[in-house]
């Protein structure tokens, strides 16, 4: 099976660079751009969010073939949980809480109960 074929995997896929972007232009000004306007910040995050935009609506066409609106939405969120962490850790030198790995807990919970037949 090639990867085009694979609805699922190429949702996954386009939604963590999507989420990439999306959490950058969220989060990203508040150490690249804390000096800044907050309008100048709000184009720029307006700019990066314009590039998960055009990965996260095809995304979620292609997902919407093979998976229900709340498994997409459940999808999102864990994925976001997954790409935030490393940002906020690595990124925007964050400690590492306990609590991520709690929310986590509770998001493979809304994943199990969301996907399981």
């Amino acid at each position: 099976m090639n990867l085009i074929s694979n609805p699922q995997l190429v949702t996954a896929l386009m939604l963590v660079v999507s989420n990439l972007f999306m959490t950058f232009a969220w989060y990203g000004h508040l150490k690249n751009l804390a000096t800044s306007p907050w309008y100048i910040a709000a184009l720029i995050s307006w700019g990066i969010a314009l590039f998960e935009y055009l990965l996260q609506v095809p995304a979620n066409r292609i997902g919407y073939t093979a998976l229900s609106l709340g498994q997409l939405k459940i999808l999102q969120e864990a994925i976001t949980l997954s790409v935030f962490v490393p940002f906020a850790v690595l990124y925007m030198n964050q400690p590492l809480k306990i609590d991520y790995l709690y929310a986590a807990v509770c998001l493979m919970g809304a994943v199990y109960f969301i996907f399981r037949a």
